[in-house]
């Protein structure tokens, strides 16, 4: 219990989920410039926005 208490004042739980989505965002536009398909890559851009905002979110909530 101490380790995870310890750990969460370094970052939170948002910004651990924004940083997954982030990277699965890239990963998806990657795959999306391989393939040819433009769709996945405007989808994978929009993960990576949504990730940043959860990223940001997570690292205000740590502050305050």
């Amino acid at each position: 219990m101490k380790v995870k208490s310890f750990l969460m004042i370094f970052i939170s739980d948002v910004e651990v989920k924004g940083k997954i989505e982030k990277s699965k965002g890239k990963i998806r536009e990657e795959i999306g410039k391989i393939t040819g398909n433009k769709s996945e890559q405007i989808k994978g851009k929009a993960e990576q926005v949504k990730g940043k905002v959860q990223e940001e979110i997570g690292k205000a909530k740590r502050k305050t």
